[in-house]
């Protein structure tokens, strides 16, 4: 457990919970196992965190976060990586999400004389809807707006992935998903041809 626990990156004296545990556990799996296709770009991933969403009916989903100077390699197998992890971790639906700062209006108080644009809060929301979807993309958004003034985001993603990976039966999820790390809602569907 040792090895696997190089796998967690917490902030100093935060203890990792049993699932974060579990989590990691399984990524040092995928990465001694020699079978594994994914172990090289494994070696300098790890978590920062782990959490369990309810989704409605279907149950329970698991959103992974990993600290964004890891994301690009992890984005490159996101894929494959999600495909093992299910296996390992008993068939939960799996949501990756990259750990992002968010910049307040008053950032100068901080001592930061500009704050990037990849810090707003409507960038850094932007971000994890793009997460969440996982390996599919998104191609349209729409937002709804109904006559009480509720707001719906209605999010199509990309029609060539909906017989791969289960896509269609993690829709709930990525919309659970995204409520949960938001507040907002959103609709996952594929374009109607």
């Amino acid at each position: 457990m040792f090895n696997a626990r190089k796998k967690i990156v917490k902030e100093k004296g935060v203890a990792p919970t049993e699932l974060e545990e579990a989590v990691a556990k399984a990524l040092f799996d995928i990465e001694v196992s020699p079978t594994s296709d994914i172990k090289t770009e494994l070696r300098e991933v790890y978590i920062s965190a782990a959490k369990e969403v309810e989704v409605g009916k279907t149950g329970r989903a698991l959103v992974v976060f990993f600290p964004f100077r890891v994301w690009r390699t992890v984005r490159k197998i996101q894929g494959r990586l999600i495909r093992e992890l299910e296996k390992k971790l008993g068939n939960r639906h799996l949501v990756f999400v990259a750990n992002r700062t968010i910049l307040d209006k008053d950032f100068r108080r901080k001592g930061i004389k500009v704050r990037p644009r990849n810090r707003t809060l409507t960038s850094v929301q932007e971000s994890i809807l793009e997460d969440v979807v996982g390996p599919t993309e998104i191609v349209g958004k729409r937002t709804r707006i109904s006559v009480d003034g509720f707001k719906i985001l209605k999010v199509f993603l990309d029609p060539k992935d909906k017989d791969k990976e289960d896509i269609e039966a993690k829709l709930p999820t990525f919309a659970a998903v995204y409520r949960k790390l938001t507040n907002k809602e959103a609709v996952f569907m594929f374009p109607t041809v």
